[in-house]
């Protein structure tokens, strides 16, 4: 991400909780009487909506981002147990680096905050069709809320930017599943507004971070050293 300056969206459906984005957080049982006047059988009209969004998750890419910087759990689960790096991200300005024909539906992808709730309030599917989108989208299991995160959604994205990740190009299948194949947008340096570097980060790996990106990417970035408090089971920053 550092050294190609771009920013990488998942399918939806690739994620590591398989509640995410799934059909099943709407209720399409309702079926509303006007659509079964006529010969179309209500357990079709149901199968039909379930499956359109089914196929709106597989055809759904999104950038999982967070609001926090310091939380332990995230250190560990996403950070080698504290050697790896947070970035943090001006998002005014990834959003003016999105490229013009990134999304065949939006032309930016939609910068939604992530719901947390304890059960699955499921919504009647045959209302508000944009904020059932949303809903499916950005609905997750109260047991995610200490990521506080925030998505970059985009539906249908431009093909001219999928890739393959440098692990997947090492592999030598004939097909891919195009759910496995990301999409990415460049951004512009200024977008990189901060560096935190975990209590575990190699102190030469850190130094050779600071240099490349200090050169070739954002020489106004800010760098940070996470430490451990003396008094209390958190995080705190310190600046480089």
């Amino acid at each position: 991400m550092i050294r190609k300056h771009n920013l990488q969206f998942t399918n939806a459906s690739q994620l590591n909780d398989p509640f995410d984005c799934h059909p099943k957080l709407l209720d399409y049982s309702n079926v509303p009487k006007h659509k079964l006047q006529g010969w179309i059988p209500e357990r079709w009209w149901i199968e039909k909506e379930e499956n359109d969004a089914l196929n709106l998750r597989n055809n759904t890419w999104l950038c999982s981002l967070s609001k926090v910087n310091d939380s332990i759990l995230m250190w560990a689960h996403y950070c080698y147990n504290h050697k790896g790096v947070c970035i943090g991200l001006d998002i005014d300005k990834v959003m003016q680096s999105v490229p013009p024909m990134f999304g065949e539906i939006y032309q930016q992808p939609l910068v939604l905050d992530v719901q947390y709730k304890s059960i699955i309030e499921r919504p009647n599917g045959y209302c508000n069709t944009m904020g059932l989108f949303n809903y499916q989208w950005q609905t997750k299991a109260k047991e995610w809320e200490y990521e506080q995160e925030v998505r970059l959604v985009m539906p249908k994205p431009n093909s001219m930017y999928a890739a393959l990740t440098p692990a997947q190009a090492k592999h030598s299948k004939k097909t891919w599943d195009m759910r496995e194949i990301h999409h990415y947008i460049q951004l512009k340096g200024e977008c990189f507004e901060s560096i935190y570097f975990g209590i575990n980060t190699d102190k030469h790996e850190r130094e050779k971070i600071i240099q490349f990106v200090r050169k070739e990417l954002n020489p106004h970035i800010n760098f940070y050293q996470m430490r451990v408090d003396d008094d209390a089971f958190k995080l705190q920053s310190e600046i480089i």
